[in-house]
């Protein structure tokens, strides 16, 4: 959805803290400054799940995990234009490791293709994704069949410097044994029903759940998102903040959006925009609700707010619901919807 973006340096990467056999970047700041400070050394009070923030932590952390399997790496990817990332892969396998790389083909196939050579030149077992899916937009890999990592990101090098973006690294292995299910079902073409991991949403089949997500909400829900065009889910964040729920909305401003701004602003939601991708692009889809309360929830992940991302697509994102993690990316939504504009209509 975003035009072509300026090339930069990338920034710092954050400190790294050892998780396992995985080096994980901390959330621990926002790209802007003078906002709300996060707890130095929070990512999560689950063992299970680490959340890492961009373009804050750097990319680093992510190489760190590619280079991290000892005997497998599955990995769907909507979009991969990354040099160092190739690399990366082609060196796992050189050590032994076996690679799957399954890549998006309905939208993406021209900017895969020289990905998709590379690395099938250099022992990958890469393959296109089904076309059977409007696109497929999911951004995972699996290390070992022991850790999944889901990601909003692509693996567009383009694009690090200074986009909202999040990865959640999860070692619950209910989540990661489903995670892997889809992925050779997806690698080998074939069709998989649901999971039965109950935090993981897939889509097809994901607007319910996000739907349910802000309807249960008792007191906040905040949200980024790139794309603003599924009528449940804006019906859903309308309705929210006509009962009295704190709700905002924080996207980077496209005309497309104007209408849907203008609704839910006469709703009440709080609706905050940055233009064009400085200081920050929203790239990022999730929702936060109920931080610092009983029962507080997040969602992470690949779907973006419209009905082809929640109904047609192959997208993964996860529900996370530990109160510290929550309560930290509360803080990342707060300080990112303070540097915006606010709109009116």
């Amino acid at each position: 959805m975003r035009p072509l973006r300026l090339r930069q340096a990338l920034l710092p990467a954050a400190r790294l803290v050892a998780a396992g056999a995985v080096a994980l970047a901390v959330l621990t700041g926002c790209t802007r400054e003078a906002r709300t400070a996060l707890p130095t050394g929070i990512v999560s009070g689950a063992q299970s799940d680490q959340v890492l923030l961009e373009p804050d932590g750097g990319i680093e952390p992510i190489y760190a995990l590619l280079r991290s399997p000892r005997a497998s790496l599955d990995m769907t990817m909507y979009e991969l234009v990354d040099d160092t990332a190739l690399q990366i892969l082609a060196a796992d396998v050189s050590r032994g490791v076996k690679v799957r790389v399954v890549l998006d083909q309905r939208l993406q196939k021209t900017h895969n293709q020289p990905a998709f050579d590379f690395l099938h030149n250099h022992g990958v077992d890469v393959v296109w994704a089904n076309r059977r899916y409007a696109a497929t937009h999911q951004k995972t890999f699996v290390i070992d069949d022991t850790t999944a990592v889901i990601l909003s990101l692509n693996l567009t090098a383009r694009y690090y410097p200074n986009t909202r973006d999040f990865a959640v690294v999860t070692s619950d292995q209910r989540d990661v044994a489903a995670i892997a299910a889809v992925f050779d079902a997806d690698f080998a073409g074939r069709t998989i029903g649901p999971s039965h991991a109950d935090d993981l949403v897939w889509s097809p089949g994901a607007e319910d759940a996000l739907v349910a997500l802000v309807d249960g909400a008792q007191v906040s829900v905040a949200v980024e998102t790139e794309v603003l065009s599924d009528k449940p889910v804006i019906e859903a964040l309308a309705r929210a903040a006509k009962r009295g729920v704190k709700t905002s909305l924080t996207m980077t401003y496209q005309k497309d959006w104007e209408p849907n701004f203008t609704l839910l602003a006469t709703a009440g939601v709080a609706v905050t925009y940055y233009r064009g991708e400085r200081p920050i692009y929203i790239h990022a889809k999730a929702f936060v609700v109920d931080a610092g309360r009983t029962g507080a929830r997040a969602y992470l992940g690949s779907q973006n707010l419209s009905s082809a991302s929640l109904t047609r697509n192959r997208e993964l994102g996860i529900v996370l619901t530990d109160p510290a993690t929550v309560s930290s990316l509360g803080v990342v939504l707060g300080n990112d919807a303070a540097g915006a504009y606010r709109w009116t209509g």
